[in-house]
């Protein structure tokens, strides 16, 4: 049994795999099989060590990831997966909230609002506390909010941290934000992690349930992580202490997204015990491909050194290019593609086209668009962003939660029932003056209505004209039936019901894209259907938290023939043959804003080397003398990333013309016999002195094995990469 889970890994896979006892970090480097690693660890737990499944939790940072992995286990395992808790860590604290969140005060019902309605959310906030948003930008406050709550600062621990006039500003916000949500009966991304360290805190209990339960904790991407989830992956390894984390602090490009790199690089610090596996075989690129990454990241101080080598062929070299502006550029790519695809038969799907920012998509997009060349944009409007989605999602989540103000108000209007915007300012003003949610509110208002009251708390009914009270009385008697059915029907006869009651169809099908329009609501309820043979309110809780906590990348279709356009941010955890980034120079990537923060520098040449280790045959790397949008005239310096790889790497002429091949190094640098024997005394440039463990041929290069003083593990070095001085 466990041979066959151990079939076909390396040797330091199989270390990850076998070692399951305490702490452990896989240092993984790019294309090295860390996905596959830790689904066989999981099978290997369960087939091998006779673990439950139910006691083992693998956390992600995308549903793709979480989709793959979990289809890897049940490869190996069989049906078994289906207990093993695999998901990102929103999802699973989502799933922890639903069933213990009423200890913290958070109902089951509860809704997840997605940045839309956060941002929607801040503005009301901003009003209602009489913040101008002419003075204060409502995206700078909620990103404020967002880093208070990545750091464990709840609004009362917030007001312990504030410096500027302007962090007095975001704890007026973020005070009456809080009050909204809870009113609403909602929780926003980042509550669904602060909250369940909130919970596992004031309830011991609770913890102690989950430290029960999770016998072994599995965290991909792990320098990834923000404050509060290595807080949360902590809490819950706490009692079994069997925490195995998987990342490469070379990959670390979200802390904006406030992940923070000192949680991998401090790992052994916080777990003195803890084993160190080094993933350092590639899968994906060539020889060539690696050899210039590596040159790329080497400049950075924060990180840990891994050797890394692939017995993939050499390759051919780096192509770069430089173009008078974007429209050239653009052209250059579309032309090459279109080359490359007629003469070496590629298909479109092989190509990425990366970029720093959203922004140098538009240039590309004419292109493509003008020659026919079909591509997918990732990052664009995406399927749950389009208002007819948005609108029916809304009218379920207020179905689950008519507490939902945000909700209701994007949706009392739609279809159209003459409730215009001074009936809802009515509304909300009413509702303030109560204390009330807008379900509340409106409750009160038609009951007041149909008594006539004319009490002094009851004024401001009579400000309704009859046809708006028949309006108002309307859509709660929808409401309130939906509500009703939801307890009844599945999620997709519920979706059906919704539609027919609210003319739904018939009001799309009024529009001049309405047939499309239409075509994306029955591609929703096709998605319902996934939850259809779950019970009706588990169903529709279920349907609505997926929706909630997807990601652009989730939706990326990988079968269709189109030319990848996407960010580099985004592009982490994807692989092509064929990688295009464009905009390589001074300002861009490099990013401006990075120039005078070295971290922030750093991070871009991380950014950067995800970029080139995406690509498995082919990398071009562009750039435009001049560039329109960056709003200046003045000619783009090259980024200085392109100095960090060796010219011997790199072709700079390239187009119709035959790429040069990359001469591989073994005849004039490595001599075919093995110039190393165990016991030789060797220095290298960084890890200083060692003794050589064994020299072997690999491919046309010879790996050596050394132990260097001072270091607990051997390191595997290629000869043509790492040269070694012998010592007498």
């Amino acid at each position: 049994m466990a041979i066959d889970l151990l079939q076909g890994l390396n040797p330091a896979q199989r270390e990850a795999v076998e070692t399951i006892q305490g702490p452990l970090l896989i240092l993984a480097g790019p294309g090295s099989g860390k996905t596959r690693v830790i689904a066989h660890r999981v099978a290997y737990l369960v087939k091998v060590c006779g673990v439950r499944p139910h006691s083992i939790m693998a956390v992600t940072f995308t549903n793709k990831a979480a989709r793959e992995m979990r289809e890897r286990i049940f490869h190996l395992l069989g049906q078994t997966v289906e207990d093993i808790s695999v998901g990102t860590f929103h999802a699973l604290c989502a799933r922890i909230l639903r069933i213990d969140g009423e200890h913290i005060g958070l109902g089951k019902a509860f809704v997840i609002y997605d940045g839309e309605d956060q941002l929607s959310l801040v503005k009301r906030s901003m009003e209602e506390v009489g913040v101008d948003p002419k003075n204060f930008a409502p995206k700078a406050i909620h990103s404020a909010i967002g880093a208070a709550k990545s750091q464990l600062l709840g609004p009362q621990e917030h007001a312990h941290h504030r410096q500027t006039y302007f962090d007095e500003i975001v704890q007026r916000v973020y005070r009456h934000y809080e009050e909204l949500l809870a009113q609403s009966k909602a929780v926003d991304f980042d509550d669904l992690l602060l909250k369940t360290v909130r919970l596992f805190q004031l309830h011991p209990s609770a913890l102690q349930k989950y430290q029960s339960r999770y016998l072994y904790i599995l965290v991909d991407e792990f320098q990834d992580t923000n404050l509060v989830q290595y807080v949360l992956a902590k809490l819950l390894a706490q009692k079994h202490r069997n925490i195995c984390v998987v990342g490469d602090p070379d990959q670390s490009i979200y802390s904006w997204r406030y992940a923070d790199l000192r949680n991998i690089l401090n790992f052994e610090k916080d777990y003195p015990d803890a084993k160190v596996v080094y993933l350092e075989q590639n899968y994906r690129s060539t020889q060539t491909i690696l050899e210039a990454a590596h040159h790329l990241i080497s400049a950075n101080v924060h990180r840990k050194e891994k050797g890394l080598w692939t017995e993939n062929e050499v390759g051919i070299p780096l192509a770069v290019k430089e173009a008078y502006n974007e429209e050239e550029e653009a052209h250059f790519v579309v032309s090459e593609v279109d080359r490359l695809v007629k003469e070496e038969k590629h298909g479109l799907k092989d190509f990425a086209i990366m970029y720093r920012t959203n922004a140098q998509s538009r240039a590309l997009e004419e292109v493509f668009l003008r020659y026919g060349i079909p591509y997918r944009l990732v990052g664009a409007l995406r399927f749950y962003e389009r208002r007819e989605v948005k609108d029916i999602i809304a009218y379920l989540r207020l179905i689950h939660n008519p507490y939902d103000d945000v909700s209701l108000a994007k949706v009392i209007n739609v279809p159209s029932r003459g409730i215009g915007q001074k009936t809802l300012v009515e509304l909300t003003g009413f509702a303030k003056a109560h204390s009330v949610p807008l379900y509340t509110a409106l409750q009160m208002i038609t009951e007041g209505l149909k008594t006539k009251g004319t009490t002094e708390g009851e004024k401001p009914y009579t400000s309704l004209s009859p046809r708006i009270a028949v309006a108002l009385e309307s859509f709660l008697s929808i409401l309130n039936e939906l509500i009703g059915k939801s307890q009844e029907q599945n999620i997709v006869r519920l979706l059906d019901t919704l539609l027919e009651q609210i003319g739904f169809r018939t009001y799309l099908l009024g529009m001049p894209d309405g047939e499309e329009r239409w075509e994306n609501i029955m591609e929703l309820r096709a998605t319902a259907g996934e939850c259809e043979h779950l019970p009706p309110e588990e169903g529709l809780s279920a349907f609505l938290e997926g929706v909630m906590l997807v990601s652009d990348v989730d939706n990326l279709d990988e079968k269709a023939d189109a030319v990848t356009l996407i960010t580099l941010h985004q592009a982490k955890g994807l692989e092509f043959p064929i990688v295009f980034i464009v905009g390589m120079e001074e300002g861009l990537l490099p990013h401006i804003r990075s120039f005078d923060d070295p971290a922030q520098m750093e991070e871009e040449r991380r950014l950067c080397y995800v970029g080139i280790t995406r690509a498995k045959e082919r990398v071009y790397l562009v750039r435009a003398f001049r560039r329109s949008f960056t709003g200046t005239n003045r000619p783009n310096l090259p980024s200085r990333f392109l100095a960090d790889i060796p010219s011997r790497l790199i072709a700079s002429s390239f187009g119709g013309e035959q790429h040069p091949k990359v001469e591989a190094r073994t005849p004039s640098r490595v001599p075919a016999k093995p110039v190393f024997k165990a016991g030789d005394k060797v220095r290298h440039a960084k890890f200083g002195d060692g003794i050589v463990v064994s020299c072997i041929p690999s491919g046309d290069d010879q790996e050596v094995t050394v132990s260097f003083k001072g270091e607990a593990r051997l390191r595997r070095l290629l000869l043509s990469f790492a040269p070694l001085e012998k010592l007498a």
